[in-house]
């Protein structure tokens, strides 16, 4: 069969499936794309040539955020499904690097596909060609590569059999997914080439689940013996194996409480009995507790990062041993853990097998149950609107407590950066198992809104929040236009609170003393602590086609949100909330943080930082 190299890769990728647990999906169910000269007249005329029956297509408006959406899609999914993102040479291509970061950090699949300079050189430089005299064969597309889980650049139509393959079999790789980028020159998109029918056969891709080593499964079945006060801490593994079943039968076989991390919020419904809620730094102080005193933690499905770990800080029992539970030896290796190396839902299975009349001692279990219950009393209390309240601005708790109050299993809400991961990580009741989305691998400004659309695209007919606040909201506002254009319902909540309020704080606390963090005039004195600006938010989003809700005071918002919901269009609701006072605002951080301190200065809020800087960094401690 003769066809352009553009064409033959999408008839391609339109024949490739996964299958997992007897459910096969389509791999890549769409393309986004931005168009100019490095790709329209190669994977743009092919997408028109083949037609959406082969591959649907989504315009975007920026390239950034059309990875965002196809990322969104992707977690969505399962991991099962994604979208491939095609832009220009220049850049198009540039634009990606941000969003290829957040895909392969956070372990999700999606196909790059950015257009390249010429192959045959035919000038030289050609337009947006980057000009390295040492080094010939470089384009700005090798930005890409150290954040791609795969990178390749097809200078010739034959070499696209091979690397096809291979972008598929990492897309479709449990461990090794994340970025996959094909570099595609524009002159090789444009070539013909006599393709085998083979090439274009219906392949199925079996996502695997290995079931742990037997001697690994002992280890770990000992240790758990042998312990009294474990700890489970449950990660975004957990969500992509759909091991949430396994999860909630260990824990009730065994009394375990578990933690979770921010991608692993909502592996446990709210109300499970063994659910001790988010750990770590935005965590709650159930959970900062018991990992302070825990004897065995069981990393099931965790990277363990700085944020979950208190940077190293919160795992104070000189006894303490860890599992690594996880399906990537990398990350079950971390903080000298005895492995458990296997799919998650194999893992638990297994585990909770191999404990079979093994529980916790019946005082610990009562203990953490008893806390558990008391913070819940907390969350209550920063959720809580008095009658005063009523015709007051909300404060960022109060949002969440409406929304608390609205929602169902069917909602999904979608966030990435500021204060509300912290909010919503230690207050947030997660009904079901894929209703909290939250991007904390990278915590990207800007992933909200085009996130939203493709999880929506992923879950037509569910209720999809972004949760933005003003900062976020400025980064990133262009895909509102897609959701218009598309007609996808998406929900925005903008939080205006006039500048960056999360680093502001976090400046504060670190004797930065919230340095060039507001949206506000320049005073006298030149800094930025004049009037707030007049920035008009919602008129912005009403001017890129949302239907827009104002909302002043808490009885305001309580409408707004109601009808947001029920909307059939895409829909803005815009609150400036106020700051919260410490009867009503959520609970401070429950563990440590490390952000490095100003080791000598002049200034009384960078020295005093630096004593609470030293204090805490001595509680570090190396696991070995």
């Amino acid at each position: 069969m003769r066809l352009t190299v553009a064409q033959a890769l999408v008839r391609f990728l339109a024949a490739q499936y996964t299958e997992r647990d007897g459910r096969r999906r389509r791999l890549v169910a769409a393309t986004w794309g931005i168009f100019g000269h490095g790709n329209v007249a190669g994977i743009g005329q092919a997408l028109l040539e083949c037609g959406p029956e082969a591959m649907p297509f989504l315009q975007g408006r920026n390239e950034q955020a059309m990875v965002h959406a196809a990322v969104g899609y992707a977690r969505q999914s399962g991991r099962l499904s994604t979208h491939a993102v095609t832009t220009s040479i220049g850049p198009g291509a540039t634009n990606l690097v941000t969003g290829a970061a957040l895909a392969t950090i956070n372990r999700i699949p999606v196909l790059l596909l950015p257009g390249d300079t010429f192959a045959t050189r035919p000038a030289d430089p050609v337009l947006q060609q980057l000009e390295v005299p040492h080094a010939g064969d470089v384009s700005v597309n090798d930005a890409l590569r150290p954040v791609s889980r795969h990178f390749d650049r097809i200078t010739r139509p034959e070499a696209l059999i091979p690397a096809a393959l291979q972008a598929v079999r990492v897309l479709t790789d449990p461990v090794q997914t994340g970025a996959v980028t094909l570099a595609l020159p524009q002159d090789v998109q444009a070539e013909a080439y006599d393709w085998p029918e083979e090439f274009f056969a219906e392949r199925v891709w079996g996502v695997r689940r290995p079931r742990p080593d037997r001697a690994e499964l002992a280890t770990a079945a000992d240790a758990v013996r042998a312990s009294a006060r474990p700890l489970i801490v449950a990660g975004g593994g957990i969500r992509h194996s759909a091991a949430q079943a396994s999860l909630a039968a260990l824990a009730e076989a065994t009394g375990i409480p578990v933690t979770v991390t921010q991608a692993g919020k909502g592996v446990l419904p709210y109300g499970h009995p063994h659910d001790v809620g988010g750990i770590g730094h935005t965590g709650t102080a159930t959970a900062a507790a018991l990992a302070r005193d825990a004897d065995l933690v069981i990393a099931a499905g965790t990277r363990l990062s700085d944020f979950t770990t208190a940077s190293a800080t919160l795992f104070h029992n000189p006894a303490v041993r860890f599992i690594g539970l996880n399906l990537d030896p990398y990350d079950a290796h971390k903080l000298a853990a005895r492995p458990l190396v296997a799919d998650a839902r194999e893992a638990l299975d297994d585990l909770r097998a191999a404990l079979a009349g093994h529980r916790v001692p019946a005082a610990y279990e009562t203990a953490y149950r008893q806390e558990a219950a008391r913070w819940e009393a907390r969350v209550d209390q920063a959720y809580a609107v008095s009658a005063p309240d009523e015709e007051l601005p909300p404060t960022q708790a109060q949002v969440l407590g409406l929304l608390d109050r609205l929602v169902d299993g069917s909602d999904i809400l979608v966030n990435a950066a500021g204060s509300l991961p912290g909010d919503l990580h230690k207050l947030w009741r997660a009904r079901s198992a894929d209703q909290y989305h939250l991007e904390y691998g990278y915590s990207c400004m800007g992933y909200e809104i085009p996130a939203a659309i493709g999880v929506a695209l992923a879950a037509p007919g569910r209720p999809v929040w972004a949760l933005v606040g003003d900062g976020t909201y400025l980064m990133n506002p262009t895909e509102i236009v897609t959701a218009v254009q598309e007609g996808v319902p998406i929900r925005v909540v903008v939080l205006d609170n006039h500048g960056y309020a999360s680093i502001g704080g976090l400046s504060g606390a670190v004797g930065g003393e919230g340095f060039g963090t507001a949206y506000r005039f320049r005073a006298p004195d030149g800094t930025y602590t004049g009037d707030p600006l007049p920035v008009d938010l919602a008129a912005n989003a009403a001017s890129l086609g949302m239907a827009v809700i104002r909302a002043r005071t808490v009885r305001d918002l309580r409408e707004a949100l109601a009808e947001a919901r029920s909307a059939t269009r895409p829909t803005c609701v815009y609150v400036q909330t106020r700051t919260p006072d410490t009867v009503s605002g959520p609970p401070p951080a429950q563990a440590w943080w490390d952000v490095p301190v100003a080791e000598t200065a002049t200034r009384k809020a960078a020295a005093q930082a630096r004593e609470e800087y030293d204090r805490q960094a001595a509680q570090r401690r190396r696991h070995l």
